[in-house]
């Protein structure tokens, strides 16, 4: 079976891991202590993805819960769910990091990660196969940005050939939470670049759109906005948990989405949103999934994907339905939208098929789009960076934790670099236009440049004659 060890770091990781696990823990018919009160036999079938089967058939996440600061953990032990998790995984520490990426990074949480490898070493080694690591934070606080990207950067040296995949809450434009916001994210992205196969991006403010827009909640809780992120994270790994036509493990899902390895940052979307009310009044098709889910209004990161193009894009549907029409629709939404979609990557559609809808619902679909409108993401937090950067605004508080300023200019252009690569693939066309360009580079000039050279020097001559018959 291929395992997957979940890591949950921060406050925001913990909250919307716990509402993970709640999601997770109803799909396999497990009540809040872990016993199994399920009706299909297909719930327990593949349960061991994500749980651990322990004494008296008491099923146990596979799941780690790390912050710097206990509270976070108190509220998770006291909730619904809290007597899920086994007592060891909990691991904190006392003092918090203050939003602070430094002491995530290098004070309090590398004081803490010894610790919580142990724990990762652990589970680990009790799976059979495993496949993989997901880690759920955010990157504007200290805790989930600093020490989370520390931890993903241990797990990358002891498990080099294992898929490291992490749900991050990035900053949104209107809504921020902490002034060193842009601070804490460029850092983070920094490692993130290098160290995950695949990065889902998240945003505040996008789902307090759909929250109020689609879902017509007039006072959004963090609960519905988590729950929005829990219905994604749960989709992107059905076909893991259950036994389906079409299996995308995250492998298969990292190599069919990741074109190349800096540009690994997704967005993605959940069909069928509707307010509570309105349920009634539509029928769930493939077709409407399809249409909702590459919905603009519906994406779960606050950038246009029309102002960008898709790289790749993978469609998950659930439930029980016609193969050859979600091929059809997938095909038909290629080719409607083709300006959308690069044409150098044909095909460039995956989709995974699984039987078993999430509870409560006949059918639905989960949307992971790469595309290259992104950018817009990592260029708003470049700038607010750099305001502040000029300035060495609030810097002493990371040198002080022995940091340097060298890093700062460092995580700055990787971070430029990367939106002029998202930038560049955008630009790109299809093969005609860049053999033109490479050659033009070196060597001699390809057929493509000569052509389009004589068809100048024609119109040169052309203009010359008739410049010397008008003086004539």
């Amino acid at each position: 079976m291929r395992e997957i060890v979940h890591l949950q770091v921060g406050q925001c990781g913990n909250q919307i891991g716990s509402k993970f696990w709640e999601v997770i823990s109803e799909e396999h018919g497990l009540n809040a202590t872990g016993m199994y009160e399920g009706d299909s036999s297909l719930q327990l079938e593949r349960v061991n993805v994500y749980f651990n089967e322990a004494h008296g058939g008491k099923y146990v996440p596979r799941a780690l819960l790390v912050d710097l600061e206990p509270g976070t953990m108190d509220s998770v032990r006291g909730s619904r769910i809290g007597a899920l998790f086994r007592p060891d995984n909990f691991i904190h520490g006392n003092s918090g990091a203050g939003n602070n990426w430094a002491k995530g990074h290098y004070t309090e949480g590398a004081e803490l990660v010894e610790q919580v490898m142990d724990r990762v070493r652990h589970e680990s080694e009790s799976c059979d196969c495993l496949q993989g690591f997901q880690l759920v934070h955010s990157l504007g606080g200290g805790t989930g940005s600093g020490m989370g990207t520390l931890l993903i950067n241990k797990i990358r040296e002891e498990y080099p050939d294992r898929i490291v995949n992490s749900f991050s809450v990035v900053p949104s434009p209107k809504v921020s939470d902490t002034v060193v916001e842009p601070y804490n994210a460029t850092l983070s992205i920094h490692q993130l670049l290098e160290n995950t196969d695949e990065t889902f991006c998240i945003d505040n403010e996008a789902l307090y759109d759909i929250c109020f827009r689609t879902l017509k909640l007039t006072t959004p809780t963090y609960g519905d906005l988590n729950h929005l992120v829990c219905m994604t994270m749960s989709g992107v790994t059905t076909s893991l948990r259950f036994p389906g036509q079409l299996n995308a493990d995250l492998r298969k899902l990292a190599v069919n989405m990741v074109p190349f390895p800096r540009l690994h940052f997704f967005m993605s979307s959940f069909a069928p949103l509707t307010a509570r009310g309105s349920q009634q009044y539509q029928a769930l098709t493939v077709p409407e999934l399809t249409q909702q889910m590459f919905d603009a209004r519906n994406m779960m990161t606050a950038c246009d994907p029309r102002r960008g193009r898709y790289l790749t894009v993978a469609g998950i549907f659930r439930g029980r339905m016609s193969t050859k029409e979600v091929d059809e629709q997938m095909l038909a939404m290629q080719q409607k939208n083709s300006n959308y979609f690069v044409d150098w990557i044909p095909h460039n559609c995956k989709v995974a098929v699984c039987d078993i809808p999430p509870r409560g619902l006949k059918m639905a679909s989960t949307f992971i789009g790469n595309n290259t409108a992104i950018q817009e993401i990592f260029r708003r937090v470049g700038e607010q960076f750099t305001l502040m950067f000029r300035r060495k605004a609030f810097l002493h508080w990371y040198t002080g934790e022995g940091m340097d300023e060298m890093e700062f200019t460092e995580a700055e252009s990787n971070l430029n670099d990367l939106v002029s690569e998202y930038q560049q693939y955008q630009d790109a066309t299809s093969d005609l236009d860049l053999g033109a360009e490479d050659e033009e580079e070196e060597g001699p000039p390809s057929p493509v440049t000569t052509k389009s050279q004589s068809r100048l020097e024609v119109q040169l001559e052309t203009v010359n004659e008739t410049s010397k018959g008008t003086e004539g």
